[in-house]
Parts: structure tokens; sequence; C-alpha cells
């Protein structure tokens, strides 16, 4: 299994890349990966992605220990694993609320979550506001048209309620190329000569279908690096992407 990622701040940013990324190993077959994409109409944005990605990666060490010193009788499901996770999240960024006296503007980033069975390529993924997932190239684009929803309008509702009206959740199976990204993926722009702009389609397919240059650890920092140089194609909004090649 390879697994590759890129973090770039847009070009419309100038001062703090707003997205995150993690990829953790909960246990000896599985892994999270999570995309984070701050709002920036939010206050301090950067700090809501940072802060969701910090206690995911907390949460990764302790699941990973937990099932390093107790072995379950029966398997955990990815369905049920990945609603445990989310709810620890919630938690956690509670207390924190509570901590540092912080308003819910202070605390809105997307989320894009999923856990993997890498012994059998499994992936169970869900999505809180926009973005992209894609599997054996096979598109699942979650577009809210400018207007996503956000993890931090929803820390005070009953966790059970709030879960059971999730829609945006893919179960996918035998995945031997998954990527998930943040909806930087839809804003490269040639702002060099606009008329050889190429479509989102090309773009999604060269970084996420494409497989030249795979045997390089960079391969996404790569792709990304000819977009911009040889294409003049550069992302205005923040992207984060995890790929994953079986």
């Amino acid at each position: 299994m390879k697994i590759y990622n890129t973090l770039q701040i847009g070009d419309f940013h100038t001062h703090y890349c707003e997205d995150f990324l993690i990829i953790e190993d909960i246990s000896e077959t599985q892994k999270i990966i999570a995309v984070l994409d701050g709002c920036s109409m939010g206050k301090e944005s950067v700090f809501a992605s940072i802060l969701y990605g910090k206690i995911l990666r907390s949460i990764a060490k302790k699941e990973f220990y937990k099932d390093f010193v107790v072995k379950e009788k029966e398997p955990i499901t990815l369905q049920d694993r990945l609603k445990s996770i989310l709810e620890q999240l919630i938690s956690e960024v509670k207390k924190v609320q509570q901590q540092l006296d912080l308003t819910t503007h202070e605390l809105l980033s997307t989320l894009i979550l999923g856990v993997i069975d890498t012994k059998n390529n499994n992936i169970e993924v869900i999505v809180v506001g926009d973005g992209l997932v894609v599997c054996n190239g096979e598109f699942y684009d979650f577009e809210q048209e400018d207007k996503p929803d956000y993890l931090g309008y929803h820390l005070h509702e009953n966790f059970e309620e709030w879960y059971k009206k999730q829609t945006q959740r893919v179960t996918l199976t035998q995945c031997k190329d998954i990527s998930i990204c943040t909806d930087g993926i839809f804003a490269f722009k040639n702002l060099k000569k606009p008329s050889d702009q190429k479509s989102e389609k090309e773009i999604m397919e060269y970084l996420l279908i494409d497989n030249n240059g795979e045997e390089f650890d960079n391969f996404l920092d790569r792709k990304m690096k000819t977009l911009k140089e040889k294409w003049n194609h550069i992302p205005t909004d923040d992207i984060a992407i995890i790929r994953i090649k079986v």
C-alpha cells in the first residue's frame, strides 16, 4: 500500500492554509484518513481545521493502544468504528470549546473522515460539508453550492439524532485506488492564459486517477508542480489530498 498526500495554500489566500489532513493507524489492519477545510468566513478558520485534525490524531493513538492491549473477540465494523471516532471527536471539541470559551464561528471546518480496512481494502467515509471522494476511478462529489455544512454547527445537538440524519456517507469495497480531497480540487485556474484553462475533469483525472510518477514518494507534490510549471494551473483555494494505492 502506497500513501500519498499534498497540502497547499491557495493563491487567493495570503496568510494561512486553512486546510489540514491526517493519516493515522488505529489498529494493525485499520487506518483513519481525514481532510479538513476551515471556513474562510469563520473567525481564524485555520484554527478549526487544525484543532479537529490534532484531536483526531490523539484519538487514533488511543484507539491503536486500546486495540493492542485489548483484543476484541468480535471485530468492530468499519461503520461502528467511524461512528465511534466521530462521536469522540465531537466530545473532545466540546471540551476545548468550553475550556477556551470559543464561539461557533471559531470552530467551522468541513470534514471528510474515512476508516480503511487495509486487509480487505474497504473503506467507510462520512462527509460533513463538501469535498470529493474517489474510488477506483468513480467520483463521489459532495457539493453544497458554496454553503457547506460545518461540524461546528452541530456540537450542541444530540449525537445519535444528528448522526442518523447524515446522508453524505459512502461504503466502498475492494478499493485499489482511493482519494479524498477538499473542494480546492475544483479551484485550479490558468491565470496566465485563461484560454488554455483545463476542465475540472482533466485536473481531477490527472491528480486522482493518472498513475504516472507513482514510484515517487512525493507523487502528488510532483503533480502539483507540473500543473503549475508546465500547465500554468494553480489552486486558487487551499487544497488537501490523500491518495492511497494498493
